[in-house]
């Protein structure tokens, strides 16, 4: 199946006296290997075995076959790609922040991701502050890089799915205002950075910038820790095809007034890769390109897609 099969994938297969864990050949989605007591532990994040008391062994590597039986655990490796391609949109959004991802901390990455956003078309403003949860490391970050305050100002409902994720627009727009809510105490007369992980539609953006307006802000300006997301993704993360995709259609500018912001800056494709303890050494997505896929952002898939 692995010789034929194109794509993305980390499978967990149940069978009666064996747990096998299987990376795909381009190692595109995280799987992970974990111990708890005498009992060996397979899932895609390392966050998983913290919650059941256990510890992170190991990554799997791409194109890797993991046995577990009674008598022990055994490994098979088949041939994989030339070149890793792991998608970088984990490290953005996808994964918890808690997790480790290939050895590289998911929080500490969105933190630089931050640090290096700072650095983009500066502003002066009372306050830095994120869109939660995955958002809101990078914006710690920007707050210690810039020197701004870092406060709260957007109190988000526990019970609330991913809105990007959300089937139908109508229902993202009424995920979004359940999702969120102002914290006025902290909005009103500021003049704000509010830092976000991505804009794929821009019905977030808006909404959110809309209800920080109305919670009485001066001022929003919106910094986004990675690039334009302007490509679908056909490899796991559910982002729509382009025809839907904000920066696929409109400029920074016209983004910026699209989403009703003051301002609006992107983090770059090499200050990502920096973040995430790479660095850009070929053709975006390519072989020797830090060993990610960013194909969501500059278009250059690892593999054949289509129809």
């Amino acid at each position: 199946m692995m010789k034929r099969v194109r794509g993305s994938y980390a499978l967990a297969l149940l069978s009666p006296g064996k747990l096998i864990g299987v990376r795909d050949p381009w190692g595109m989605r995280p799987l992970a290997l974990g111990r708890l007591g005498n009992s060996y532990l397979i899932a895609s994040e390392s966050c998983a075995f913290q919650a059941v008391g256990g510890t992170l062994i190991r990554d799997l590597k791409p194109g890797e076959i993991v046995i577990i039986e009674e008598s022990g655990i055994r490994s098979i490796q088949t041939p994989a790609q030339k070149g890793e391609h792991f998608c970088v949109f984990e490290y953005v959004y996808f994964a918890r922040n808690d997790s480790i991802l290939d050895g590289v901390g998911v929080y500490d990455s969105r933190v630089r991701m931050g640090q290096l956003l700072s650095r983009v078309l500066p502003v002066e403003a009372d306050l830095v502050a994120g869109v939660p949860d995955s958002a809101l490391p990078a914006a710690i970050g920007y707050a210690k890089a810039s020197g701004i305050p870092y406060e709260q100002v957007l109190l988000k409902n526990s019970y609330s799915g991913r809105t990007f994720i959300t089937g139908g627009q109508q229902n993202r727009e009424q995920s979004v205002r359940r999702k969120l809510s102002p914290i006025r105490g902290n909005v009103e007369g500021r003049r704000i950075v509010l830092v976000d992980d991505s804009i794929v539609r821009g019905t977030n953006s808006m909404y959110i910038v809309r209800m920080l307006r109305r919670a009485g802000a001066k001022e929003v300006h919106m910094r986004i820790a990675s690039p334009p997301v302007q490509y679908p993704c056909h490899f796991g993360i559910n982002t729509p095809t382009a025809r839907r995709l904000a920066a696929a259609h409109w400029n920074v500018d016209q983004l910026c007034e699209k989403i009703e912001a003051d301002s609006l800056a992107y983090l770059g494709l090499d200050d990502l890769y920096r973040a995430v303890g790479r660095e850009k050494a070929g053709a975006c997505g390519g072989e020797g390109f830090g060993g990610l896929c960013s194909a969501c952002f500059c278009g250059d898939y690892p593999m054949r897609v289509g129809k």
